[in-house]
């Protein structure tokens, strides 16, 4: 699904995401101009996406672009809309926040209550410079399917798994994965799963057409994942020392969840590679909390859904990704400390379907093994909620489908234990995704799905909500 302009986006004001501070204090009239005071704010916190050939709607690079639109720029960073920053403040600190100050937000408002002043020449400083096509820069290998998937104007979600030889003669250790969608309006998601097998490379030769559909998972037990991608997230680099483990000949296992637009599209999605440098002492893997037992009432307006693993290790957690559909209002994911304290790792207080974040730490948050991650979500089933696909709103359950549900938080750690380099090695976790709780997921969902439809109805549900105690979370 595209990612919406600030119009579309401006349902409600999300609560408690400035950064606190004193009230800002306006400026002598005429003292807030673009080059001195506001063009530094966009570069920093907007130009990412805000230019040409990037999923925002305009460009704000330069001073006409900005001051045509400096009223609706004045109205979403006040309202705390834009820039797409969904996290509370007051708990830990993210790499490269789009939290604006209050001083910051309300120099954008005096400056175009002001009449969007220019100001002098001297005082813009330059434009940020990016890659075309690529926001870490050039990368290492640039991966994509032999030829476009053409999707139907309209019918259900479909997942296409597309399968990309390496062909690597050893093992690689990848630093970051960039997704490049070639078609925003119907690419919904994106995830890279590794197979060392060849499980998949079959499931595609008895497709027909480039790549096979596969709900429920990709058809096999994956050997591990490079990760993900959904509108509004930006890719960051492994701390050095560190990697995502890409094996010696493995096949990446591209799946892409395309949402009809309601004319004929074609797609080729690409991802770019930036490999690990230096010596790699640890091993990035992806834990995930999600519960494919939830049910949502229809009228429900804040219906509580939640999810959990205990760590049997000492870990490091690097960053945490909320992932819900339409329906979610807000996630908490929280580490339950084994001396009783709890620690929480980020809040989003106003889901947003069309911006999942991926929030990754300044600082690496050091869990104790013992310690339970627990994701709390709240979603939405009302009228109330114009998002809510279903009109009237109807019971809904866990599903692959847009107008399905999900609860589930994704979380990039390092096993404190692995030292590669002294030939120790971790092991993975039953709740790692690619690999431990990937194969669990599919085993149950294969179990329970009596009917076939890629998805838990009430009474597989009911039997799968049993299986899963103690291993999701109620």
């Amino acid at each position: 699904m595209a990612v919406t302009a600030w119009a579309g986006s401006a349902l409600q004001a999300p609560a408690s995401t400035a950064i606190a501070g004193p009230a800002y204090v306006p400026l002598a009239k005429g003292a807030v101009t673009f080059n001195k005071d506001i063009a530094p704010i966009l570069f920093e916190n907007c130009a990412s996406c805000h230019r040409p050939g990037e999923v925002a709607p305009f460009s704000l690079l330069s001073y006409d672009d900005a001051k045509k639109r400096a009223k609706q720029i004045a109205i979403v960073t006040e309202k705390h809309i834009m820039p797409p920053w969904k996290a509370e403040a007051g708990h830990e600190e993210f790499i490269n926040s789009r939290r604006l100050t209050d001083r910051q937000i309300g120099l954008i408002k005096q400056w175009a209550a002001e009449g969007a002043l220019e100001g002098a020449a001297k005082d813009l400083p330059p434009a940020p410079k990016f890659t075309a096509g690529w926001q870490l820069g050039e990368p290492q290998a640039v991966l994509q399917a032999d030829e476009s998937y053409a999707l139907a104007a309209d019918g259900a979600d479909v997942y296409r798994c597309f399968v990309i030889p390496t062909d690597y003669a050893e093992d690689r250790y990848i630093a970051a994965m960039e997704v490049r969608p070639e078609n925003r309006a119907i690419v919904h998601h994106v995830i890279a799963f590794l197979d060392t097998r060849g499980a998949a490379r079959k499931l595609d030769a008895a497709a027909a057409g480039p790549g096979y559909t596969s709900f429920g998972g990709v058809g096999f037990a994956p050997s591990g994942t490079l990760g993900g991608w959904a509108p509004g997230n930006v890719p960051q680099r492994t701390p050095p020392g560190t990697g995502i483990l890409l094996p010696k000949g493995a096949d990446i296992v591209l799946q892409v969840h395309y949402h009809p637009s309601g004319k004929p599209e074609t797609d080729r999605t690409k991802i770019g590679l930036y490999f690990s440098e230096g010596p790699i002492d640890k091993r990035v893997r992806v834990l995930v909390l999600m519960n494919p037992g939830l049910r949502i009432p229809a009228g429900a307006k804040n219906h509580e859904v939640r999810a959990g693993h205990t760590l049997t290790s000492d870990a490091t957690i690097l960053a945490v990704m909320p992932h819900m559909h339409l329906l979610g209002r807000d996630m908490t994911i929280n580490a339950q400390l084994p001396d009783g304290k709890e620690k929480r790792l980020v809040r989003v207080v106003d889901w947003d379907f069309n911006w999942q974040t991926t929030y990754s730490f300044k600082q690496p948050v050091q869990l104790p093994a013992g310690s339970r991650l627990e994701a709390v979500s709240h979603y939405d089933n009302s009228a109330d909620n114009p998002r809510n696909p279903n009109d009237p709103p109807r019971a809904v359950t866990w599903g692959e489908q847009t107008t399905d549900e999900m609860c589930f938080a994704f979380i990039p750690y390092t096993d404190d234990a692995e030292h590669l380099a002294q030939g120790v090695i971790g092991a993975d976790s039953p709740a790692d995704f690619g690999g431990g709780q990937q194969k669990f997921f599919e085993a149950l969902l294969k179990r329970f799905d009596k009917n076939g439809d890629g998805k838990l109805g009430a009474e597989e549900r009911a039997a799968a909500r049993a299986a899963m105690r103690g291993v999701s979370g109620k």
